[in-house]
């Protein structure tokens, strides 16, 4: 059996089964959750570890810290085995260097993580939406990918390469098309929208006459692009005929993420599960992207058998099994 890091009472140790932390480093935030023996004992919450946005230093000093204070809380010496989940990461050389630098920053503060693997977000989202088994994942956040499990068990993909490059239909893509719309419309480039008197409305700094304060705005850090989807959404929900010309570009968007990954599937229909706030939450972009998805019968939607965080579970529970002689 695996050793436990065990509950700690003054100086004595009393094993009471495994002590796993699971991490979902998504774009926006991150959850951190710890389970004895199966059994979630405490959880938090801390922003973004995205490498692309905070680097990978700060985005493991987030990370040691919150399983320090987690430490603190439920009176464990350390983690058996630790699965982070980290936005931002996919290729083996990204995932060494989050899992060296994680490494030498628990030492500093003599915190014992055991097994350690550090992996993409999206791939703790499919281990837990689909339990292990052959199919597709569709996240539609603050970015997007879709990730698959073929059948012999390959991980596929398609998008998620960031907002600096792609991320299309993501929420940061929709609120970044919308600033665009704003300035367009006020140019006289573009057709008018409500979305710039809600810009307006929201930040006083900005002036319409002046469209360059928009610009100050953002370089200011005022808002970011996904801050600004809400403001999307309400416009179209309203009637907005260019912020709903951008729902639907973004439900085209998604739905094309799903048609190269047809061909690690032999079997039809593919199962397909939806995750992220963009589609998760009744929205109309979900309505439209639903509508569309119509067209491609080659796909079977189906509720997420589990969490992000049930599935860095799961992995965790995977690596110590592993390690067992």
């Amino acid at each position: 059996m695996a050793t436990s890091a065990g509950i700690q009472h003054g100086d004595a140790v009393e094993p009471e089964g495994p002590v796993l932390a699971g991490i979902d480093g998504g774009g926006s935030r991150t959850r951190v959750a710890v389970t004895i023996a199966g059994q979630q004992v405490a959880s938090l919450e801390i922003g973004t570890v995205r490498i692309g946005a905070v680097g990978i230093g700060e985005a493991c000093e987030r990370l040691v810290n919150a399983l320090v204070e987690l430490r603190e809380q439920t009176g464990v010496i350390g983690y058996d085995a630790v699965v982070a989940g980290i936005a931002g990461v996919w290729l083996p050389e990204e995932r060494q260097r989050v899992e060296q630098v994680l490494r030498w920053m628990a030492r500093e503060r003599r915190l014992l993580l055991g097994e350690l693997r550090v992996v993409s977000d999206a791939e703790i989202a499919l281990e837990g939406a689909l339990a292990g088994k052959p199919g597709v994942v569709l996240i539609a956040g603050t970015g997007t990918i879709a990730v698959g499990r073929t059948p012999s068990g390959q991980l596929v993909r398609c998008g998620g390469w960031g907002i600096e490059l792609d991320d299309e239909g993501s929420g940061a893509w929709i609120g970044r098309e919308g600033l665009t719309a704003v300035v367009r419309a006020l140019d006289g480039r573009g057709q008018p929208t409500c979305l710039a008197q809600k810009l307006a409305e929201l930040y006083p700094s900005i002036r319409l006459e002046q469209p360059r304060t928009i610009v100050a705005a953002y370089n200011e850090r005022l808002f970011e692009y996904p801050t600004l989807t809400p403001l999307v959404m309400a416009c179209a929900q309203e009637g907005d005929a260019v912020c709903r010309a951008i729902l639907e570009r973004a439900a085209a968007h998604l739905v094309e993420l799903l048609l190269p990954l047809r061909r690690h599937f032999p079997r039809r229909p593919i199962p397909l599960s939806l995750l992220g706030g963009m589609l998760e939450n009744h929205t109309l972009l979900a309505r439209l992207f639903r509508e569309q998805l119509a067209g491609v019968p080659d796909y079977r939607l189906q509720a997420p058998k589990g969490t992000s965080l049930d599935g860095a579970f799961a992995l965790a529970d995977r690596l110590l099994s592993e390690k067992e002689p």
